[in-house]
Formats: structure tokens, C-alpha cells, sequence
């Protein structure tokens, strides 16, 4: 069984990759198993959710020496030109100066859309993965895809990360965070890209 490493030492990240790729081959390990570090160590400077996970990928892949997948992915509303963005992550921290985490981010996304109505809450998840054979890679295999929903007012659910409890999908009735896993690894941005990126891996005459 082959080894890919995932550039992230998100445990959420960690299993629905494990997850996906259950079927095929490969064996999804996170990069801190090769004691070199969190991908925090790579400073994320480029503009774009592509940028940012060829950067991430092209890191981890020299230091393990092995391939490694990274995604790079966010929350983008409308109401607020498209942010938080490449900054999802980091949130908090960018607008208000505090630590970022998961809760931190939540609330502040929540508090800069106080007084928005409904009808102006539509956001959406965007999601970028890139797989590097190895450091070097000229030609990494890239999968990108989004999922649509509508900023709530409140968190629900306990099933999810990040920004699961306030993301509702109207055709589902629910919060992300509501969702059952395996639903969520199908419908979701990341599970999209990660289909994606399994059928180029299946389709590629360049073996990973």
C-alpha cells in the first residue's frame, strides 16, 4: 500500500481523507508522523487558495519525501466581498488581533455579519487540493470545487468543524454540521474536490 501525506495536522481533515480513500490503494498519514513539523511552518503567501495549497504540498512533499495532498479551503460570503476566504483559518487574529481557533473565527464571522438580513447571507465553502509526487513536481495534479449554503445567525449541530454549525443548506434542511459523515463527505467542497482528485489519480498515465 502506497503512503500520500497530508499536509495538516487537522484531525477532522485527517478522516474524511482517510475516508475517501479507503478504497483505492493509498494510505493517508498526517505530515506530524514524519516529525517535521505542522504545515503551520509554511508561511502561506500567496494570494489564492491554489497558491497557498502548492505551497503547503511542495513543503511537506520535500521534507517527507514522499507525495503529499494539501488543501487549502475557506468560507467565502458575499455580503463581505468574498472574506474571510484564504483567511478563514486565521480569522480571528486578522480582524481582531486575537488567537485564532475554530470557536474564535466562528464568532468573529458571526459579529461582523450582525444587522446583515437573510436574503444577503449566501456564502459558500471553496476548496483547492493539490497532490505533488515529490518536491519538484512540475505538473501537480489539481482539483478544485465549492458548495453553496447560507450564513445562520447561530450555531447548529455538533457534527462538523470550523465553520460547519453556521453553514445551513436549504436543500438539506440542516446545518453542515448536522450533516451524518458520510453524506457530508458527498456533498460537501472538500468531498467534490476529493472525488476530483481520485479520478484524476485513477485516470493519470503519470503514477503517484
Amino acid at each position: 500500500m502506497k503512503t500520500i501525506v497530508l499536509a495538516s495536522g487537522n484531525k477532522g481533515k485527517l478522516r474524511e481523507f482517510r475516508q475517501m480513500f479507503s478504497n483505492l490503494d493509498y494510505q493517508v498519514e498526517p505530515q506530524s508522523n514524519y516529525d517535521v513539523g505542522d504545515v503551520g511552518d509554511v508561511e502561506e503567501t500567496g494570494l489564492t487558495f491554489v497558491e497557498n495549497a502548492i505551497l503547503k504540498a511542495r513543503h511537506a512533499a520535500a521534507v517527507t519525501g514522499l507525495p503529499c495532498i494539501a488543501d487549502d479551503s475557506g468560507i467565502e460570503v458575499d455580503a463581505l466581498h468574498g472574506a474571510p476566504g484564504i483567511y478563514s483559518a486565521r480569522y480571528a487574529n486578522k480582524r481582531s488581533g486575537v488567537e485564532s481557533n475554530s470557536l474564535a473565527n466562528l464568532q468573529q464571522l458571526l459579529t461582523d455579519m450582525e444587522g446583515i438580513p437573510d436574503n444577503q447571507r449566501s456564502c459558500r465553502f471553496q476548496c483547492v487540493l493539490v497532490l505533488m509526487r515529490h518536491a519538484e513536481d512540475p505538473t501537480p495534479i489539481i482539483a478544485q470545487a465549492s458548495w453553496e449554503g447560507t450564513l445562520l445567525r447561530e450555531p447548529v449541530g455538533e457534527n462538523g468543524f470550523g465553520y460547519d454549525p453556521i453553514f445551513w443548506l436549504e436543500d438539506q434542511q440542516c446545518s453542515s454540521a448536522e450533516l451524518d459523515s458520510d453524506v457530508k463527505d458527498q456533498l460537501s467542497h472538500r468531498g467534490q474536490a476529493l472525488q476530483k482528485l481520485i479520478h484524476a489519480i485513477e485516470s493519470t498515465t503519470h503514477p503517484v
